[in-house]
């Protein structure tokens, strides 16, 4: 199984990394991240060069695909180009997207009437696209999930790993990241998170 972090110009670290680093722990089960990009070296907003892993045409065989946020976001959303390179198909995929990734999302035409997760910057562009932001870190109907906040993109990983994995190896890659000494702690906020993202049923 496969996913694509998708990374674009100007993207915050904590996104793609974290997301990265923490599903890539599942390599030897059959679960691997790859940071995807527009070019072959994006820049984050901290002025980090970094190398794609795969190119954005990965994203039409990825299992999952994570949309990554950014200080640009607004421009790829505004970019025709970049955006035909995301066919996203959730009726066979897990599509995720952490802050401003939202924007990607409901600019795909994904979301339907699903309310969204996103960081306090991202919120008013977000809404201004018709989308309801929840004031929560995580939030998932079928197969899209959204996070909001940088560190929420635990909860991304998280999400990602259980679903395709199961519960228990979620827990053993957040329980190995976890600060010592918070380990329990940790593990039960993550899959609190995720559980808590998923609308009540009828």
């Amino acid at each position: 199984m496969q996913v694509a972090v998708v990374t674009f110009d100007g993207f915050n670290e904590l996104d793609s990394f974290i997301a990265s680093a923490l599903i890539n722990r599942c390599r030897k089960d059959g679960l691997e991240a790859f940071i995807t990009t527009p070019t072959p070296v994006v820049t984050s907003m901290n002025g980090v060069e970094v190398t794609g892993q795969r190119p954005m045409e990965f994203v039409t065989d990825a299992d999952v695909v994570l949309i990554g946020s950014g200080v640009k976001t607004r421009d790829v959303v505004a970019d025709d180009r970049l955006l035909s390179m995301l066919p996203l198909d959730p009726s066979r995929q897990l599509i995720g997207s952490q802050c401003s990734g939202a924007l990607v999302l409901a600019r795909l035409g994904l979301l339907g009437g699903m309310p969204v997760c996103a960081d306090v910057i991202s919120r008013p562009f977000v809404e201004a696209c018709g989308v309801t932001v929840l004031d929560a870190p995580f939030y998932v109907e079928g197969n899209i999930a959204t996070a909001g906040g940088c560190l929420a993109s635990q909860y991304l990983a998280t999400w990602v790993i259980t679903r395709t994995l199961g519960e228990k190896a979620a827990r053993d890659v957040i329980d190995y990241v976890a600060p010592v000494g918070e380990n329990q702690e940790t593990v039960e906020r993550a899959m609190r998170a995720i559980r808590t993202g998923e609308p009540a049923l009828p």
